[in-house]
């Protein structure tokens, strides 16, 4: 049977996913992907810091590989078949006589060639946005039982993807606000929550960790306007390249003619105005942006198509994108191309450095759960990343990590040369101390449960709650009490011990699954007058101290 796609068109996908899949075996990893990698070496319906498709694509490309491509065999299928999907949304009598044109358009992006062969959240998320839409246009020319499971299972999939999702989904519905009269699309939000149940579940065993984290226990910094604004737009800039003029002016040539282009519309729309308000609040990635160049791909394509001036930029600049892309990919495999120091170069020589000198032993990394997983996987080792309270809750705060370093002889490492026996050197000239403990011992997952908002008052005595997760019994003499200060932004400015008293003086162990609670007093801050939050933090056997509470506001 002839194919209705063009041979050109199947000779730059194919030689497309031939690229990267070149590239995913020869590019070691970036501390992103070992991190996802790591979740998939314990499947969940959600992890601490996204759901669980990046984990999903990473155990199904395992199966099929080992090594990087089999963390990123998946991800090199998505970016091919969404390609295709966008190919095949585009509705236009001349859409055959501008392949290469199309293929230039989109491998001229450059975080969307990124995302054709890393594998990160982006990478179904894009995936499955392409999908939606390719799902919504068939669903408003014909909406029945078919369309309408078929919306709903992919909403699913885009939402396991990335929370930022919602936005895709939300944006699509404000375009067509009838759809709440359609019971089709009525039962493809049930069919998606229904696909969301295990998702749901899981959040509430882990008492909500994720959405608490980003929306309450999350630092951030004081507004600055060429860090968050002006660098949001930088960011619009970058994700184009020298293609950007010609992108932003077919966007805004177009119109809303019918309800997908106006779905497409809403979309860019939406997502840019959203994260232009959020950028009076937080610095804005650039990859949270990146969604927008799935329905910019179909506008854009469109107008260049009727347009000779923009069809003609968009050419040669892409051509020029292109080169330097290729260029830059060149520069994450042979270190000397690259014109600067980018994450994947000098790791793998590192890891060999600390295992030849210390063979098998557990390794336990101080604030990083960058390292911990990328030593994990080119080692082999057992790992942990020890989060205290100068860094940030994390996967390794809620998985059994912890447990498969206890009691063992590590080497802990970390950036402080204090007490070093070991010294290691990357070749970016960053140096990394290590030294032996003999009996590590952990009690990471020990909860302070401290009630607020409160009065901040140094004479007034406060009360706090310790509970027990494990399934064993504590010895109390091995811990010891902390309050951390923090201002609105929830940086920790001060640190400073508590004498925390036992209501019951007679215990000496807290009991598996067990809560006790302490009496204490504010002591006074040194560093910052005005805290605006505190968090009781715990010292287990001469540590630093963890975080083990809620960010709790003061009044």
């Amino acid at each position: 049977m002839k194919s209705k796609l063009p041979r050109i068109f199947l000779i730059l996908l194919g030689i497309g996913f031939l690229l990267n899949l070149l590239q995913s075996y020869f590019t070691p990893l970036i501390f992103d992907e070992a991190y996802y990698w790591h979740f998939a070496q314990n499947m969940a319906w959600g992890y601490f810091d996204h759901p669980s498709m990046v984990a999903v694509l990473i155990k199904i490309s395992s199966f099929f590989f080992n090594g990087e491509l089999g963390v990123r065999f998946m991800s090199c299928i998505l970016s091919s078949a969404t390609l295709f999907i966008l190919w095949s949304i585009v509705d236009h009598p001349k859409k055959k006589d501008y392949v290469v044109h199309f293929f230039v358009l989109v491998y001229s992006m450059t975080l969307l060639n990124a995302y054709g062969f890393l594998t990160l959240p982006d990478t179904p998320l894009l995936f499955f946005t392409a999908l939606l839409l390719y799902v919504y246009k068939r669903f408003i020319e014909k909406p029945d039982l078919f369309w309408g499971i078929v919306m709903g299972i992919t909403m699913a999939g885009l939402m396991y993807s990335k929370y930022h999702a919602a936005l895709v989904i939300i944006f699509i519905l404000l375009s067509n606000l009838k759809l709440v009269l359609n019971k089709y699309a009525w039962l493809s939000v049930i069919v998606a929550l229904l696909c969301y149940v295990p998702h749901f579940i899981w959040l509430y065993e882990n008492e909500f960790v994720t959405i608490n984290y980003h929306l309450f226990d999350r630092p951030n910094d004081p507004y600055n306007f060429n860090k968050y604004t002006l660098g949001y737009f930088v960011n619009l800039v970058a994700i184009f390249g020298f293609t950007f003029p010609w992108i932003y002016w077919g966007l805004f040539k177009a119109k809303a003619s019918d309800k997908f282009t106006r779905a497409l519309l809403f979309l860019i729309f939406g997502v840019l105005i959203f994260f232009f308000i959020s950028s009076f609040n937080r610095r804005i990635q650039t990859q949270w942006i990146i969604v927008i160049s799935i329905p910019l791909i179909i506008v854009v394509f469109r107008f260049m198509m009727e347009n000779e001036i923009a069809k003609k930029w968009i050419y040669r600049m892409g051509l020029l994108n292109i080169v330097i892309i290729l260029f830059l990919r060149a520069g994450l495999i042979y270190e000397p191309m690259s014109p600067i120091y980018y994450e994947t170069h000098g790791n793998i020589e590192l890891i060999k450095d600390v295992t030849d000198k210390v063979g098998n032993t557990p390794l336990v990394f101080e604030n990083s759960y960058r390292n911990a997983p990328m030593f994990a996987f080119y080692s082999g080792n057992d790992t942990y990343s020890l989060n205290n309270e100068s860094y940030r809750l994390n996967q390794y705060s809620i998985d059994d990590s912890e447990s498969k370093v206890q009691h063992k002889k590590i080497l802990y490492l970390s950036k402080r040369s204090s007490d070093a026996e070991l010294t290691f050197t990357k070749s970016d000239s960053t140096k990394m101390y290590g030294k032996y403990i003999d009996n590590f011992e952990t009690f990471r997952k020990l909860r302070t449960l401290l009630e607020g908002p409160i009065s901040f008052d140094f004479e007034q005595e406060q009360t706090f709650e310790l509970y027990n997760p494990y399934d064993f019994d504590i010895d109390l003499k091995k811990l010891r009490f902390n309050v951390a200060y923090m201002n609105a932004s929830k940086k920790v400015k001060d640190r400073l011990p508590i004498k925390a008293q036992l209501k019951n003086s007679s215990v000496t162990h807290i009991k598996a699954k067990d809560t006790l609670t302490y009496t204490f007093k504010f002591p006074k801050p040194r560093k910052l007058n005005d805290p605006k939050y505190v968090r009781i933090g715990i010292m287990e056997n001469g540590l630093n101290y963890g975080i083990n509470g809620r960010n709790t506001k003061l009044k």
